[in-house]
């Protein structure tokens, strides 16, 4: 049964076992999401067959006179096991089970009781106990929050994977504010077929996924899952979140998902022998997604911090140690260059420092100059926009820059900073906070790119 996951995100049909006629149930936002996105024919399964939305409603599946690619069950528990087989008899071949009250709970016999179905006729199934699967190219919409409490991010080259529900949906809804795109999203609960390994691996095959990102508690093979990612890490970036790395993380999620988060070392460990980018937070998480979806890797090491705050140049050039990034000082040849569109009271080191007058014409000329340079790798620029001399020109002067090298800044404020930093997020230049989360979102990107050097 392993591959055959395309039918998840490619369906030319789909029924929505559970399709509910009240607005406020799971089936019905389900059906609602499917008719507002879908493309393909969709069809509600419902014993009250009185229409839905308008939609004729069927009794059973096996009632549809159409083949039906994928089927969402969101019933009770007990009653899963019937219309699974259903679907089998049907010919389904992808199916989404909703429904919670399995394993999770200690029901291993029912999950397992599906599993036996499953198999039998060659189904693939994700769930059950999971908060839906989403695919912004298709219009699958198979997640049960409606967009007025969980935005839907807009097509993009990021697939995310979640073994849980809540943190998947919390960080999809995140991800649409923050500006980044998604390709494929799957919440796959209790993994009673389709677990992690078998998500990487099609992500990693995909050719609208570039990204590969995870929220993960635990892993059932522990095999296949170091072979999987050491292969898939070589093609495409990996990032994952580790949920369960103490004793009590690790309780709560064998509670939660029915899975053996497992020791966290021995986790951390796999991910450095086979190139994963781990995430050690949520904010981290967001930060290496946020660089990888903008930036390509830098080609080395070498960082040269542009800056008009030699304080927050300091602190960044800490944060570049402490990730073991190079801050070489500028040959004297680029010192020059440098000097003669700068003023006599700024600093040509590294961190070139602008100082405190800086203007836009200032800081393009210096990143135009850092951009040419063979010195340096990448650039990492802060921008304090609290000055009197920056105005909304600087977005216009980063615009016209040529992108030779990856760029990452550090920029915080009240509403004149966030609306500026907005506008140069939209430009593909990813914008931290505070100059060590910019550090070691680049220092994330540079190590990925010393992964895939190895590869050649």
């Amino acid at each position: 049964m392993k591959g055959m996951l395309e039918k998840f995100f490619s369906p030319t049909s789909v029924a929505v076992i559970g399709a509910s006629h009240n607005p406020t149930k799971i089936g019905h936002v389900i059906f609602k999401n499917f008719l507002e996105r879908f493309g393909g024919r969709v069809y509600p399964i419902n014993v009250d067959t009185s229409p839905i939305l308008g939609r004729k409603v069927y009794a059973s599946i096996k009632d549809v006179n159409d083949k039906v690619d994928l089927a969402i069950i969101a019933i009770r528990a007990e009653a899963v096991p019937k219309v699974l087989e259903e679907c089998g008899e049907k010919g389904v071949k992808a199916c989404v089970i909703i429904s919670g009250g399995f394993s999770e709970i200690g029901r291993k016999d029912l999950e397992e009781k599906c599993k036996r179905i499953a198999k039998k006729y060659g189904m693939r199934v994700i769930g059950p106990n999971t908060a839906g699967i989403y695919d912004a190219y298709s219009g699958v919409d198979a997640m049960f929050f409606p967009e007025n409490r969980m935005k839907r991010p807009n097509r993009g080259k990021i697939s995310f994977f979640s073994q849980s529900g809540a943190v998947g949906s919390t960080f999809m809804d995140l991800m649409a504010v923050e500006g980044l795109g998604i390709s494929k999203f799957v919440s796959y609960g209790n993994a009673m077929d389709v677990n992690e390994c078998d998500l990487i691996e099609f992500f990693g095959r995909d050719k609208k996924t570039e990204i590969i990102a995870g929220f993960l508690e635990g892993v059932r093979d522990g095999r296949r899952f170091l072979k999987v990612v050491k292969q898939v890490a070589r093609k495409k970036p990996v990032i994952i979140l580790k949920g369960g790395k103490s004793s009590v993380g690790t309780r709560a999620a064998l509670s939660h998902s029915a899975s053996m988060a497992g020791e966290y070392l021995v986790y951390s460990s796999v991910f450095k022998q086979t190139g994963v980018i781990e995430a050690k937070e949520c904010e981290e998480f967001f930060d290496f997604l946020k660089v990888f979806s903008k930036q390509k890797p830098p080609k080395g090491r070498r960082v040269v911090i542009v800056t008009n705050g030699g304080g927050f140049g300091v602190l960044a050039s800490d944060e570049c140690e402490k990730q073991g990034l190079e801050l070489p000082e500028p040959s004297d040849r680029m010192k020059k260059l440098l000097r003669k569109v700068l003023p006599p009271h700024a600093v040509v080191n590294n961190p070139i420092d602008l100082t405190g007058d800086a203007t836009a014409e200032r800081y393009l000329n210096v990143l135009k100059i850092c951009m040419r340079s063979k010195e340096f790798d990448s650039i990492l620029l802060i921008i304090l926009l609290q000055i009197p001399t920056l105005g909304k020109e600087i977005v216009e002067f980063l615009g016209k820059l040529n992108m030779k090298k990856p760029i990452v800044c550090c920029s915080a404020g009240s509403e004149f900073s966030k609306d500026l930093i907005k506008k140069v997020e939209n430009i593909g230049i990813p914008v931290y906070p505070t100059p060590e989360r910019a550090v070691r979102a680049l220092a994330a990107l540079t190590r990925y790119a010393e992964l895939e050097r190895t590869k050649k």
